[in-house]
């Protein structure tokens, strides 16, 4: 059975699409066929992560979502970008990514026009049965839009970022609500960017206490991810650190 898990902070620059990518990853690399789609359609920026440009993208979903080509064609393998080289005759494991297009008029336009939501809810139902995923990771868009509903109404789990901040966890109360109305099956908080020297057991309970929610992972901040500044995948490039330890056993709990 597919499962489609959503990211999602009510504001930026929490670390979303960071810990995306890098779960996504782990769950990849424990031998699944998994998927990434950006649906931060207005500031893009997953397939950075993976190292690919304007340049790389013939189609994105803005393509798709104005009825240019199907879903699948917007979807680019990044396994070998991601993992590794892998056996052509295995299926397994293996790492797609659909991002939104980065060109300013794209953009402009999704802007200007929007799109028919449930064209994006078709995509992703097509993309688990062509992609035959077992895993869809959605990126939203910080805050509350149509497309953020969406991604949320339609999620088996909703995994909510959140910075140890007084505005994040004020804003995040309301989308904890609005899960809850929703019926979203299941729903934990991982708390990232952690300063050192945070009681860690007093902010678990503080977090927990305020939205009813689990806190699955407290995830240190880190020098090493802020100096790579995006420019690649954090778990690969430091697979012994102390944050990759937490989101391997964030990733361990997603496949079991």
């Amino acid at each position: 059975m597919s499962k489609i898990i959503s990211t999602h902070s009510f504001r930026g620059g929490t670390g979303k699409s960071n810990t995306t990518a890098n779960l996504a990853v782990l769950v990849a690399r424990a031998g699944y066929r998994v998927g990434i789609i950006d649906t931060d359609i207005q500031s893009p920026g997953v397939h950075v992560l993976f190292r690919m440009g304007n340049g790389d993208l013939n189609k994105s979903l803005n393509d798709y979502l104005w009825g240019k080509c199907e879903i699948e064609e917007a979807a680019y393998d990044v396994t070998a970008r991601a993992i590794g080289d892998i056996s052509e005759d295995s299926d397994r494991p293996r790492l797609f990514l659909i991002p939104s297009s980065l060109k300013t008029g794209e953009i402009a336009r999704i802007l200007r026009e929007g799109y028919d939501v449930a064209r994006l809810n078709d995509g992703f139902q097509d993309l688990l049965k062509r992609l035959r995923l077992d895993f869809l990771f959605i990126d939203t868009h910080p805050g509350v839009n149509e497309e953020t509903l969406l991604s949320i109404a339609i999620s088996d789990l909703l995994i909510l970022i959140v910075r140890p901040d007084q505005q994040d966890f004020q804003g995040t109360a309301v989308t904890v609500e609005l899960a809850r109305k929703l019926d979203v099956p299941e729903m934990f908080v991982i708390l990232n960017k952690v300063p050192p020297g945070t009681d860690l057991a007093m902010l678990r309970e503080q977090v927990q206490g305020m939205y009813k929610v689990e806190v699955a992972a407290t995830l240190p901040l880190s020098t090493e991810m802020a100096r790579m500044a995006s420019s690649d995948l954090f778990t690969n490039r430091y697979p012994t650190h102390p944050l990759t330890l937490e989101l391997q056993a964030i990733a361990n709990r997603l496949v079991r």
